[in-house]
């Protein structure tokens, strides 16, 4: 019983069980400097909104082939900002659910979620979600989330380092100095099992060769 979940940087995700996958937020080639452009074969294709750097459809061949879907899909409204959308539309967030876990992506959130969004992911196995402030929620808003929804895996997403991401982006350190030091991952990805410890898992992601 296992759900593999792997980073390709920024918001995008592969999201695999029983051999069935789901690419989450696909950016396009070259609008998030440094990272390499998402190259992927899925069964389905999500995504939070329609920004150029989550909604690259075109970077995911869709498999031909009809799969049973393990995951039950739950698509929940919230805000790209915290004006209820005024400033950048809505953003869905992506709740998956195989194997007696759930798996929340978060997307662009913006704001905390509305009473009966959060009554759905409390609780949740694993989270993706957005750390790096100015287009989304910062270091702290993330943190008021999580504590919301009191996930056992958190994957922070959406960040600058070195090698990659937005300018204006923060760096995933000031998360770290609110949630501890992180598990950090050689790889881009891991095997969520019901044993999986609570964690902050910060996973490595393809980056372009200087």
């Amino acid at each position: 019983m296992s759900i593999k979940i792997k980073w390709l940087g920024h918001s995008c995700f592969a999201v695999e069980c029983e051999g069935y996958k789901i690419v989450l937020d696909p950016f396009e080639p070259g609008s998030v400097p440094g990272l390499l452009p998402v190259e992927e074969e899925a069964d389905l294709v999500l995504c939070s909104h329609e920004h150029f750097d989550h909604n690259y459809r075109a970077g995911v061949v869709v498999s031909e082939q009809p799969r049973e879907n393990p995951f039950r899909v739950t698509a929940l409204s919230s805000y790209h900002d915290d004006q209820q959308g005024a400033l950048r539309g809505k953003n869905t967030i992506f709740l998956l659910e195989a194997e007696n876990m759930k798996i929340a992506h978060f997307g662009d959130i913006g704001c905390m979620p509305e009473e009966p969004v959060l009554q759905k992911l409390r609780g949740a196995d694993a989270v993706m979600i957005p750390v790096g402030g100015h287009y989304t929620v910062d270091a702290p808003g993330a943190k008021a989330i999580l504590d919301e929804v009191r996930p056992r895996v958190v994957i922070p997403m959406h960040y600058r380092s070195e090698a990659f991401g937005f300018d204006v982006l923060s760096t995933l350190e000031d998360f770290l100095k609110l949630c501890g030091p992180g598990v950090r991952f050689g790889g881009t990805s891991l095997e969520l099992t019901p044993e999986t410890p609570r964690q902050v898992a910060v996973l490595s992601c393809p980056v372009e060769e200087k």
